[in-house]
């Protein structure tokens, strides 16, 4: 499997969370007569400028459809399964490391999208986020440093990866 920077890392899903995803779709799709016909009826109250209701469920039908454009591209390209083991920290890998130096400080979380998050109590972190990019293809005992929201470089170490179980 060749990666260009061009190329997103592919997003693993389990079968529980693609399935999750896929009633999600379904659903939304299902409920595009349900609001277009809310439109329709707030539509011959009047005066569009002023009908809130009108506007509102305009507003719903924008989030619909943009989740649904989402949902699709997601399945469309998401892997399924099991992640695959691998000698580099990749997505779809639970991820234990220490920051700065201090063994004892170390955080414990899924590399991966945030579509599995309601399946885990883990922690997820995207592996397009600042950390996520900084430890992405590194291996255990790695030093690695990233630049935080706040602008201040955060080192880390990385103590070990595995593949998530779901």
């Amino acid at each position: 499997m060749s990666t260009n920077d061009n190329e997103a890392p592919a997003t693993w899903l389990s079968q529980d969370a693609h399935d999750r995803l896929q009633a999600e779709l379904d659903e939304l799709i299902a409920n595009r007569p349900v609001i277009a016909a809310e439109i329709n009826a707030r539509r011959e109250e009047g005066d569009l400028r002023e009908n809130g209701g009108y506007h509102a469920a305009r507003e719903e039908q924008g989030k619909a459809e943009g989740r649904i454009l989402y949902l699709k591209e997601l399945l469309r390209t998401a892997k399924v399964g099991e992640a695959p083991t691998a000698d580099a920290v990749s997505p779809g890998m639970v991820v234990t490391i220490y920051f700065d130096d201090d063994p004892d400080d170390t955080d414990t979380f899924l590399l991966g999208s945030r579509e599995i998050a309601s399946t885990t109590d883990l922690t997820v972190y995207s592996p397009e986020s600042a950390l996520g990019k900084a430890i992405l293809g590194g291996k255990a005992g790695q030093h690695c440093t990233y630049t935080a929201p706040s602008g201040a470089d955060i080192k880390v170490t990385i103590v070990k990866f595995e593949p998530f179980s779901g």
